[in-house]
C-alpha cells in the first residue's frame, strides 16, 4: 500500500508537472502516457488482482477454476445437448471444446475491460477530486488486469491441448501478434466509455446488454462460414470476429493469419484507440464537475 501511495504521489507531481501533455489528445500522449506511468500501472494491477480474490478461500486458484467451469458448462450445452459439430468434420466433443475455449479466450479478454470501463472513473471519485492523477492509466490497468485472466486461460488451453492433442502447431508463437490490434480495439473502447461512464451512467447497463449480443454474435460457438452467404459479411463488421478466428488459425489449425486482414485490422484498431483517448481527453475537465 506505501508502493502504491509513493507511486501515486510520483505520478502527481509528473502529471502536474506536464498538465498540458498529459491533457493532450494525440495519439503521441497516447502512447507516452502509459510508459511514463508504467510503474504505478503495474502496482494498480497487482492490486486491482490481488482485491478480486480477497476473502476468499481459493484466491487466485478461481482465475484457473473459472474458465475450466464455463468450459465444461458451454461444451456440454452445445455439443452434447444440442449436438453441435464444427466444420472440420470431426464427431469428437474434445475438439470441440478446444476451439470454443480458443473463442471464449478472446472474448472474455474483451467482455471483462468492456464491462468494467463505464464504471473506471465513478469507482475511483478519490483520483479524480482529491490528487492530480493520470486518470488515462485506469483503462490500461483494466487491461493489464484482463491480460493476466488471459495468459491464466492460455496456460490452462496449453495444458488441455497436450493433455489431449500434444504439442500444438508451431504458429500458437504467433499468438501474441494476434492480441495487438485486439488490445488496440480494447483499449479505445474503453477510453471511450470510461469518459461517457461519468456523464451517462446509465451506459453500463446498455453494456452489459451488448455483451450478451457480443457472445452469441460472434464466431464462437459456430464458424463463420455455417452461415448463410447473405449473413457473413454482416457477422465481419463485428470487431471480435477477426480476433477469434485468426486466433482459432493460430492455434488450432496452424494456419499464418491472412496479413493484409490482419494489417487492416491493426491499422482501425489503432484509429478506434485515438478516438477513444481523443474522447478521454476532452471529457476528463469536467468530471470533477460532474461527480
Amino acid at each position: 500500500m506505501a508502493l502504491l501511495q509513493l507511486a501515486v504521489a510520483r505520478a502527481s507531481q509528473l502529471t502536474d508537472f506536464t498538465s498540458m501533455q498529459a491533457f493532450s489528445p494525440s495519439p503521441q500522449e497516447m502512447i507516452l502516457s502509459p510508459w511514463r506511468h508504467r510503474a504505478l500501472i503495474a502496482l494498480l494491477i497487482q492490486r486491482d488482482i490481488s482485491e478480486r480474490y480477497r476473502g476468499s478461500i481459493l484466491g487466485i486458484l478461481w482465475s484457473f477454476f473459472l474458465p475450466l467451469i464455463m468450459l465444461g458448462i458451454y461444451t456440454f450445452v452445445f455439443s452434447v445437448v444440442f449436438q453441435a459439430r464444427w466444420s472440420t468434420g470431426s464427431e469428437a466433443k474434445t475438439e470441440f471444446a478446444l476451439v470454443l475455449f480458443t473463442g471464449l479466450l478472446v472474448f472474455s479478454f474483451f467482455a471483462e475491460c468492456f464491462n468494467r470501463a463505464p464504471k473506471l472513473i465513478l469507482s475511483n471519485t478519490n483520483y479524480v477530486k482529491k490528487v492530480v492523477f493520470p486518470l488515462e492509466v485506469l483503462p490500461v490497468t483494466t487491461l493489464g488486469s484482463a491480460l493476466f485472466h488471459l495468459g491464466v486461460g492460455l496456460i490452462v488451453w496449453l495444458l488441455f491441448h497436450l493433455f489431449l492433442f500434444g504439442l500444438p502447431p508451431l504458429t500458437a508463437l504467433l499468438f501474441p501478434l494476434i492480441l495487438v490490434p485486439l488490445i488496440a480495439l480494447t483499449l479505445g473502447v474503453c477510453w471511450f466509455l470510461a469518459g461517457l461512464g461519468v456523464y451517462f451512467q446509465d451506459i453500463s447497463q446498455v453494456v452489459s446488454v451488448l455483451t450478451t449480443a457480443l457472445l452469441f454474435l460472434s464466431p464462437i460457438f459456430f464458424p463463420v462460414e455455417s452461415l448463410p452467404d447473405a449473413y457473413q459479411p454482416i457477422m465481419q463488421l463485428n470487431p471480435l470476429t477477426p480476433a477469434v478466428e485468426m486466433s482459432r488459425d493460430v492455434l488450432i489449425w496452424g494456419q499464418v493469419p491472412c496479413w493484409p486482414a490482419w494489417g487492416l485490422y491493426t491499422v482501425v484498431s489503432a484509429i478506434i484507440a485515438a478516438l477513444g483517448f481523443a474522447w478521454f481527453q476532452k471529457t476528463r475537465k469536467g468530471f470533477a464537475d460532474v461527480l
